[in-house]
């Protein structure tokens, strides 16, 4: 098992494969995953991916939590992991995140027609911006 006492996992294959068969154990679960739209991105698409649901933590509002429960602001694997789990328990409306293949698509068009409409000269830029707004 790559597990250490401590309750870390490695960030391999195995590592991930062993957290989701301790994860079994609680069949109504829910993972809270902080920065799902940065850091936390590729944990959470990997849980989605096998049918796991969760939830997004925003970091500003896990480092509050992690301050008032702890008094100070020292940043601790222990203390982001107790933090990240105090506020997907306690709080409501945090975001559930999905994997939306068809929003990303958008996205990507959207930053492409951004960055062409910089490079365009000036009078077609205000005649593709009149068309498409």
């Amino acid at each position: 098992m790559s597990r250490s006492p401590d309750g870390r996992f490695d960030t391999d294959r195995a590592g991930y494969a062993d957290m989701l068969e301790v994860a079994l154990a609680f069949p109504e679960r829910v993972w809270a995953v902080e920065g799902c739209n940065g850091i936390g991105r590729h944990v959470a698409i990997r849980l989605l991916a096998d049918g796991e649901q969760v939830i997004d933590v925003p970091p500003r509002l896990s480092a509050r939590v992690r301050m008032f429960a702890t008094g100070q602001g020292r940043k601790t694997d222990a203390t982001d992991a107790h933090s990240i789990a105090l506020v997907g328990v306690r709080m409501a409306g945090l975001r559930p995140v999905v994997d939306d293949e068809q929003l990303a698509v958008l996205r990507v068009l959207a930053d492409r027609r951004r960055a062409w409409v910089r490079t365009t000269p000036g009078w077609s830029r205000s005649c593709i911006t009149f068309c498409w707004s």
